[in-house]
């Protein structure tokens, strides 16, 4: 009973469309857990010798919930179809004819059966421990112990050796795609570029994701033609893992090949973390070197190689020490500039990159002398500064569109903006969060296996799907599949960033004035099509073929 309740309600929607196969395999896993409890739950109720009804009694009562649950499940699967449509229809997707159910039972009934064999392998390993241990203490202490060494044996094996190898294996495998050349991006021969002959940096050891963001982006004479007015080549720095052997010497290396291109005569500068595999978002750098004719720096040092939701979920801290490298450079540096001839000093990073951006800046280091602003975009769950600030925004706004206190320090913006007024007054830094109401990545939490998240009562994100519902343990492993695909969304949803919405963020955190609603309209627009463009090539020398990170 338990099993087949748990099916059905993985087949409701969460925040991310899934494919037949996906959802086959979340409806055998919650099956699968549906089921442990069940059996937990029996065998709880004869170590406690409880009174059982008669067989025959127990006989009726099984028929009659094993046709009720049949109904459910027939009913629930009738409408999955109805509800990953529901979830589409936001996301301004084309619905789907069928949910294909007799292969999302197929493949549950696979996934069941694989969990089920380890499970009473782990029962079998338990049982022999305490059988060898009960000749010499109490049989129920024995049967603790056979379940404790279980317990540790299946944990180490999974951790140390399955968990480990696999994230040592796509290391390697994401480390050697990052190394591969593209025969359609030639290096830079100007001197002012990163990669150059007259670069710090070495071309082949920027590595695939830093090559591309310097290859990309517009030029002095692409934003000139746009525009109309003048406007520079924008400077963009990047060191790949290859470029030194520790993140300080990759920080120092950054700062060198910063100064090397006037990167603090221009009059902002972007400190940007990148995403686990070192991929930064064109989405966010393009909007920002249009909306100032060019005249920006940034620069960036890569960290990892393996994609943000492996980073995230099997090693949190990856990038956390270079991102505060990189930051002490270039804050250190800056600091001992004239104040009225330094640029304006950002913080960037969409993803992991800006939870390790947060962790980058301490306030008592930068209190007496504090950098301009930030711009987060996608903060994953475990970020600190935002989970806090979120946990204290003001009564009455809604979780996936926090406002805190005034809105002198910290605003959030989505698709339709900030609900924070533009002209309203803001401190001596300006932080923006960047974030979508249907990202996974973004409100997942362990603890909506026990009761709803505050996101998801009324009103909800406009992104979001009128006919998600909570339920106990299941809602949060849809949200960890969830997270596991949010990259797959269109772009505006999920945890796929627009440029149109980047451009809001940019105006309020870079303090744009210079530009009219009819041109920033125009400039979403040609932002916008130009990434959906390139995004839908699927092309290997398309900057945003590694989207979402």
């Amino acid at each position: 009973m338990l099993g087949a309740l748990f099916f059905a309600a993985a087949l409701t929607p969460t925040l991310i469309p899934r494919s037949y196969l996906t959802q086959g395999a979340l409806a055998g896993a919650c099956f699968a857990i549906g089921y442990l409890a069940g059996n937990l739950w029996r065998w709880l109720w004869h170590y406690l010798e409880l009174p059982e009804p008669s067989a025959r009694l127990r006989s009726s009562a099984n028929a009659l919930v094993a046709a009720g649950c049949l109904i459910v499940v027939i009913i629930y699967l009738w409408r999955a179809a109805e509800w990953q449509n529901s979830i589409r229809a936001v996301m301004k997707m084309a619905p789907v004819e069928t949910a294909h159910p007799l292969k999302v039972c197929a493949i549950a009934v696979i996934t069941f059966v694989m969990l089920l064999v380890l499970g009473r392998l782990f029962v079998l390993v338990s049982r022999f421990v305490a059988v060898c241990t009960k000749r010499v203490i109490p049989r129920k202490v024995a049967n603790v112990i056979g379940v404790v060494i279980a317990g540790l044996l299946f944990w180490s094996i999974a951790n140390n050796l399955l968990i480990s190898t696999a994230f040592r294996a796509l290391d390697s495998s994401f480390r050697e795609f990052d190394a591969l050349f593209e025969p359609e991006r030639p290096q830079p021969t100007a001197p002012g570029k990163t990669g150059s002959l007259a670069s710090l940096v070495k071309w082949k050891e920027l590595g695939r994701t830093g090559r591309r963001f310097i290859a990309s982006g517009p030029t002095a004479a692409e934003i000139n033609a746009f525009t109309g007015q003048a406007a520079q080549d924008p400077v963009r720095v990047y060191v790949g893992l290859a470029g030194a052997d520790t993140a300080q010497a990759r920080a120092r290396l950054a700062l060198d090949e910063l100064k090397r291109q006037h990167g603090f005569e221009r009059a902002n500068l972007i400190v940007i973390t990148p995403t686990g595999t070192g991929w930064i978002d064109p989405a966010a750098m393009d909007t920002v070197e249009y909306l100032h004719h060019g005249d920006v720096a940034s620069v960036a040092v890569q960290y990892s190689y393996l994609n943000s939701p492996l980073s995230l979920l099997f090693q949190p801290e990856y990038g956390a020490e270079a991102a505060r490298a990189l930051f002490a450079e270039i804050y250190g540096y800056w600091t001992t500039l004239p104040k009225d001839r330094r640029p304006k000093l950002y913080l960037h990073g969409l993803s992991l990159g800006a939870m390790n951006s947060e962790k980058s800046a301490e306030l008592f280091e930068t209190i007496g002398d504090p950098i301009a602003g930030a711009l987060w975009s996608g903060p994953p769950f475990a970020s600190r500064i935002w989970s806090s600030i979120t946990a204290n925004r003001n009564p009455g706004s809604p979780a996936w569109l926090p406002e805190f206190r005034d809105g002198r320090f910290v605003r959030f913006m989505n698709q339709n903006g900030a609900t924070v007024p533009a002209d309203a007054p803001w401190g001596p830094m300006r932080v923006v969060y960047l974030q979508y109401a249907s990202d996974a990545i973004t409100f997942f939490n362990y603890r909506d296996a026990f009761h709803a998240p505050a996101w998801m009562t009324a009103p909800r994100g406009p992104d979001v799907s009128p006919e998600l519902r909570w339920y106990p343990i299941v809602t949060m492993l849809q949200l960890a599949l969830d997270m596991a695909v949010a990259n797959g969304t269109p772009m505006g949803f999920g945890h796929v960033y627009a440029p149109e919405h980047y451009v809001d963020a940019w105006v309020a955190v870079t303090d744009v004035h210079d530009w009219s609603a009819d041109a920033l309209a125009r400039l979403k627009s040609h932002l916008g099509a130009a990434a959906r463009k390139a995004a839908a090539g699927n092309a290997s020398e398309d900057p945003y073929d590694d989207r979402g990170g």
